[in-house]
């Protein structure tokens, strides 16, 4: 099976997920549609998530399963 995502695509959060500040380890609660971008795939199920600041700076990363991620599009497709 191929897998939905691929590296570097921008991702939206479909439910809260509990995580930890990158920098200070306190918790923190990232919402459903918080927007991340795909960092490294583990498999097609799993996918690491890197989640930052308006300036760039990481707030959070980590594993989140496939089924709470939808993939994000900035382009257009043309219908058929």
């Amino acid at each position: 099976m191929q897998s939905e995502f691929h590296l570097h695509d921008p991702v939206a959060l479909l439910a809260d997920i509990p995580a930890r500040d990158f920098e200070t380890s306190r918790p923190l609660r990232l919402k459903r549609g918080q927007i991340g971008t795909i960092v490294m795939i583990y498999n097609s199920e799993t996918y690491e998530v890197e989640f930052t600041d308006i300036q760039g700076q990481t707030c959070a990363l980590l594993p989140i399963p496939a089924a709470k991620l939808m993939r994000l599009h900035h382009m257009v497709e043309a219908a058929a």
